[in-house]
């Protein structure tokens, strides 16, 4: 299988952060020539002419099981938003609404541009988060939820066995499939809801597996409270001392750190999941992360949940992760390129890829993107610089095509793998029954 995408505007993000117009040859799943090709023909062809190609975006940190729940949860500070609304909710899931929460979130990711996801799953029909991935093409990079500790619903809390072992079973099914497309993580929710056992043993099988751990810390001030009363540190300090601190580590938020903490994430180079949106939407304070990141931190974006976004649009969290630092570092702070790199390149680093994604190269995966930069929005289309319109004109309506692998997976709005209708009944009925389940309308 082959795809030609020509005289597009590309937008390599490559070392060089070369820009020009050109030709992108794609065989099977990977990027092979790039160019003017006047002389290639491919079994798909697309006229790019006026639009930007660049690399997908990859959200490093979402929430596949919350979809359903968009806009059922507002107004809440964290740890009231998980206890009176999406815990009873999760727990109410069965294997029918889980897969079309899933199924509804790639769709919207899907449309947005966004190629790649690191997901936490939920605790029970984890399953059908991956039959949902793995029918939409999109890649994944998650697991189940573990929790085992704490004032937990019981339809929310595992054994410790019962949670590492049903994980495992998991990692053994899923991992690697479809050729390293879909890929499994460890996924303990954060210190509150996982007994120290959890956590050690998390850390144990990480290592033996080498498996990539993804879980939350300091995104707000009662749950640092509580892990501090509970385990006596600091959560970064706590989590370093249990061995989970290293370059497989997906940290989601890191918003209240001390000094001592972000030396930790700095020096061992953990993932910092940057979510601003679902931040400033449940009161959670403005994580430092100009500051990260002249520490060297690695950081990158997402939307987190749909009940506390509401969306999963990586343009907004591009704007926003920029705007809302210049206020404390100043305008020149958190500039539109080093926005792009996060949203790309730093994905590509957190899911453990960044020689296989997150920029357009010969040989590597064909994760792309296509954005009409010709509305009103954008215009004049010569004045910014590309990298000024992506994080701060365009929208996930402007997104025409996006394609991972190599294989296109929607076009002029419409999710080709996806059977669009059926979804949109099918979502209906299941919030309606999740709902009734949880007691909550």
């Amino acid at each position: 299988m082959s795809l030609l995408i020509k005289n597009a505007i590309i937008v390599t993000m490559n070392r060089k952060r070369d820009i020009f117009r050109g030709d992108v040859f794609v065989e099977d799943d990977c990027i092979t020539r790039m160019g003017k090709l006047d002389d290639y023909t491919a079994d798909t062809i697309i006229d790019a002419k006026g639009q930007v190609l660049l690399p997908g975006f990859i959200q490093s940190h979402v929430h596949l099981c919350q979809v359903l729940f968009r806009g059922m949860a507002d107004d809440l500070e964290l740890l009231d938003w998980l206890k009176q609304r999406i815990w009873p909710l999760e727990g109410s899931h069965d294997e029918e609404s889980l897969y079309y929460s899933a199924l509804l979130g790639c769709a919207e990711l899907l449309r947005g541009g966004t190629t790649s996801i690191i997901d936490m799953g939920t605790v029970r029909h984890t399953e059908s988060i991956f039959n949902a991935v793995q029918q939409t093409g999109i890649r994944y990079l998650g697991g189940k939820c573990l929790m085992d500790h704490g004032d937990l619903p019981p339809t929310m809390i595992d054994s410790t066995e019962k949670a590492l072992q049903e994980s495992l079973e998991l990692y053994h099914r899923w991992n690697n499939y479809d050729n390293g497309r879909i890929r499994y993580a460890l996924c303990p929710r954060f210190a509150v809801s996982c007994s120290d056992n959890l956590l050690r043993q998390t850390a144990s099988l990480a290592q033996q597996y080498q498996i990539p751990v993804h879980t939350h810390a300091s995104e707000n001030r009662e749950e640092i409270k509580l892990v501090e009363k509970e385990r006596g540190m600091h959560n970064i300090i706590y989590l370093d001392k249990l061995g989970l601190c290293n370059n497989r580590l997906v940290l989601a938020h890191c918003i209240h750190l001390y000094g001592d903490e972000m030396k930790i994430l700095a020096h061992k180079q953990v993932n910092i999941a940057h979510c601003p949106s679902a931040n400033l939407k449940l009161g959670s304070g403005i994580a430092p992360i100009p500051s990260l990141l002249n520490m060297g931190a690695q950081v990158s974006l997402g939307g987190d949940g749909a009940p506390c976004n509401n969306n999963l649009n990586m343009f907004m969290e591009m704007r926003l992760a920029s705007l809302i630092q210049k206020p404390f570092y100043g305008p020149r702070s958190m500039p539109a390129p080093t926005v792009l790199e996060m949203a790309t390149l730093g994905g590509a680093k957190a899911m453990g890829l960044e020689k296989e994604i997150g920029s357009l190269e010969e040989g590597k995966k064909a994760d792309m993107v296509l954005i009409n930069l010709d509305g009103w929005h954008t215009r004049p289309q010569n004045a910014a610089s590309f990298y000024s319109q992506l994080v701060y004109q365009a929208h996930a309506s402007d997104v025409t095509a996006t394609i991972v692998n190599g294989r296109l997976l929607m076009q002029n709005g419409h999710v080709l793998t996806i059977d669009e209708e059926k979804l949109k009944t099918a979502v209906e009925a299941s919030i309606k029954r999740i709902s009734q389940r949880a007691g909550l309308r």
